[in-house]
């Protein structure tokens, strides 16, 4: 299969009940998270025209089972490295039991820090600390080829450390995870709408476009707005927000906003 050249982005999916995307290189193949089944995920991969055993590796945000559901799996069909830093490995493990009940086990585990820059063949890879409710969770910056993406999801506020993380990139996949209202009058039970409102919760589409209005520097051509709520969200609260915020910034050229979905994959974006 002839590889495209550049760098793209691929959203598997995104949402409460599983998130997973590809950042790719023309050599390199990362899978950002795997939280859904290993049959779901080689079957979106395949219905954009791609092969999952070209994947180069699998890094790991967090935890949660959203973002590690099929990743046992996975890792056994694949045996690529499976990147997550040595927290987030441990609580992953202690939670997962195979049909056996044993814990899983990864034959190519590569443990990194928050912080510290490694690189997945020809795409460097910075993670950086997230506030979320899980043991170490970190978002991702990728650079190939004179590009820059970031990857922001799960996180209940934008610290000055993630927006600096943030700057100079092409693509930015962020979190719009609710609408405050929508969640306030919503049904989950008041302790879930209290933590989805912490600082280590989900960063609500008003706290997005604050971000867009004061800290942003608006250099990106794709911006994804990621991990929206089902119950809590609609897409169009989610876009109407962040586009107004983006202002007179948003043209053809910088900041077109799309949507990621939960039950479908988004069209590969290309750069």
């Amino acid at each position: 299969m002839l590889q495209p050249m550049g760098v793209s982005v691929s959203v598997l999916a995104s949402g409460s009940r599983g998130n997973s995307a590809i950042v790719s290189s023309s050599s390199t193949r990362i899978l950002v998270d795997a939280g859904i089944s290993c049959r779901e995920t080689f079957k979106r991969i395949k219905a954009a025209g791609d092969d999952p055993h070209s994947l180069s590796a699998i890094v790991i945000t967090h935890e949660h089972s959203d973002h590690v559901y099929g990743l046992a799996t996975l890792a056994k069909r694949l045996t690529v490295p499976i990147f997550m830093t040595g927290a987030t490995h441990q609580a992953w493990s202690r939670a997962v039991r195979d049909a056996k009940g044993e814990r899983p086990q990864v034959s190519r585990l590569e443990v990194f820090s928050a912080g510290r820059s490694f690189h997945i063949g020809d795409i460097a890879v910075m993670p950086f600390t997230i506030p979320h409710d899980a043991a170490d969770p970190v978002g991702f910056t990728f650079r190939a080829e004179g590009v820059k993406v970031g990857v922001a999801t799960d996180l209940g506020y934008m610290p000055a450390s993630v927006r600096d993380h943030l700057r100079g990139c092409d693509l930015l996949v962020v979190e719009s995870n609710h609408d405050v209202e929508m969640l306030r009058v919503g049904p989950y039970p008041w302790s879930v709408k209290q933590r989805v409102m912490s600082r280590v919760g989900h960063l609500s589409n008003e706290a997005l476009a604050e971000f867009f209005t004061s800290d942003y520097d608006g250099g990106a051509t794709y911006v994804v707005l990621a991990h929206l709520s089902e119950q809590n969200n609609h897409p169009e609260l989610a876009r109407g927000a962040a586009e107004k915020a983006l202002g007179s910034r948003r043209t053809l050229l910088r900041n077109r906003v799309m949507l990621a979905a939960q039950s479908e994959p988004l069209a590969p974006i290309r750069l």
